[in-house]
């Protein structure tokens, strides 16, 4: 059901732009072919080989070469692109038109090449300049709205910030005040004390390193699990690759803070919270899992939290994430996947 709008949205377009281009070249280069049937099927075969090029220029090569800065290798596989398809492409006319003089190269090189490579290049070029035109507007929009979202992240920030130097002397104060044999109540304080360090101090920039995440995310954790009991299993793994990489500060944590939200409370079974984070071929896994008790069909997992991480990643990481998220009635799951290269 979901398929039927993206297509009319973003692919409608793209095929009436196609066919006014076959109807145009067919109007101007009818009268060229010896009946109405050879005009329609040499027209197509034309407009069909200069879709597939642009096609391929603009939703290959531009994304997979020219935006990863290897220029050579773009250059090269554009002109292999242009020639090849030329040489097919007049092949399939000479057999179509009986013309054998069309895919005869060796004694009309200089007219195959000024006919068909060049007129191509040029074409060609021109799709790509228009995708490059429209992916640089694209990208001006997203640096506007990521901009608007710091600043108002900034002001919310600000607006909502207490002295941190208060508020550090003030806990310092309980601290002390706390008897020293209850070390729990001690221990939990201090982990308090450095995630809020963490956030009014190290998580204000741009990127944070993998590492610092991973030790705000653990000490969160540990946190909740004070307020449960033996019932509620927290479980924390992370593969030993995930290290020297670097993501945009306090990313992960609204998954976890999510999965607590929701947990069950169950008296018979178990209750949990399990965190799985994996790095590898510069791709970051990180998982989610909660048990949770049956809900209301309108009463679903996630709500505004999940859906403000979305629009983070969609500014922050376009085109190289996945977010996954399977539900039943006893458990929910949320897998992240980013290239974070």
């Amino acid at each position: 059901m979901h398929n039927a709008p993206f297509f009319l949205k973003y692919k409608l377009h793209y095929v009436v732009f196609w066919m006014l281009i076959f109807g145009i070249w067919y109007s101007l280069r009818a009268d060229s072919y010896p009946s109405e049937e050879k005009a329609l099927l040499v027209t197509f075969i034309k407009v069909v080989d200069l879709m597939l090029m642009i096609s391929v220029t603009n939703y290959l090569l531009i994304p997979k070469l020219l935006y990863k800065k290897k220029y050579v290798l773009f250059g090269f596989a554009f002109l292999v692109l242009i020639i090849s398809s030329s040489i097919i492409k007049m092949n399939i006319l000479g057999r179509v038109l009986d013309n054998p003089l069309l895919y005869n190269w060796e004694k009309n090189f200089k007219a195959r090449v000024y006919d068909n490579i060049i007129p191509h290049f040029f074409l060609v070029i021109a799709g790509a300049a228009i995708k490059l035109m429209f992916d640089y507007g694209k990208l001006q929009q997203r640096m506007a709205a990521t901009a608007k979202e710091k600043a108002e992240a900034e002001l919310n920030f600000l607006k909502s910030q207490i002295n941190p130097h208060f508020l550090f002397n003030s806990l310092n104060a309980v601290y002390f005040l706390i008897d020293k044999d209850n070390a729990d109540a001690r221990g939990a304080l201090h982990m308090f004390s450095e995630m809020l360090r963490y956030q009014l101090y190290e998580a204000s920039g741009d990127k944070i390193t993998i590492e610092k995440e991973i030790r705000y995310l653990k000490d969160y954790m540990d946190l909740q699990q004070l307020r449960k009991d033996e019932k509620y299993a927290v479980q924390f793994s992370c593969s030993p690759g995930v290290k020297g990489v670097s993501i945009e500060p306090l990313l992960l944590i609204p998954f976890v803070e999510n999965a607590f939200k929701h947990i069950s409370h169950y008296t018979d079974k178990s209750n949990f919270v399990k965190v799985d984070m994996q790095y590898a071929n510069n791709v970051l896994t990180f998982l989610v899992e909660n048990s949770k008790e049956k809900q209301k069909p309108d009463d679903k997992q996630g709500g505004i939290g999940l859906t403000n991480v979305k629009r983070r990643l969609e500014l922050l990481y376009p085109g190289r994430y996945v977010l996954k998220t399977d539900e039943s009635d006893e458990r929910f799951i949320a897998q992240l996947t980013i290239h974070l290269t």
